[in-house]
C-alpha cells in the first residue's frame, strides 16, 4: 500500500495533454493503482474522478561497445484522469 503523498509524482504538461478537455495527465509511482490515483486526486485537488486510464512504459536501454548496456530511461507510469463534468484542476492549488 502506497502513501497518498507518493502516488502523484508530477503533472505532465505538453501540447497534447493540454488539448484534452476534461482530462489531466500525471506521472505516477510505478506501483500505483487506479484506486490510489483516484484517492490522491481527491485528497490533493478536491475533484471527483470519473475515470482513470493507466499506461506503463518500460525501461529503454542502449547497447554501447561490446554488448555493454547503458541505461537511458528508467521504467515509468502515467495516468490520464478524466474528471466529472463541470470540474477542472488547477495545478497551482495543490494542497
Amino acid at each position: 500500500m502506497l502513501r497518498i503523498e507518493t502516488v502523484l509524482v508530477q503533472p505532465v504538461i505538453t501540447e497534447k495533454t493540454v488539448a484534452m478537455v476534461g482530462k489531466y495527465t500525471f506521472k505516477v509511482h510505478s506501483d500505483a493503482t487506479k484506486s490510489d490515483v483516484v484517492k490522491a486526486v481527491k485528497a490533493f485537488y478536491g475533484a471527483d474522478v470519473a475515470k482513470v486510464n493507466m499506461t506503463s512504459s518500460g525501461e529503454k536501454t542502449k547497447l554501447a561497445g561490446r554488448g555493454r548496456v547503458v541505461r537511458r530511461r528508467s521504467r515509468s507510469r502515467k495516468a490520464v484522469v478524466t474528471l466529472k463534468t463541470g470540474q477542472t484542476l488547477n495545478f497551482n492549488d495543490f494542497k
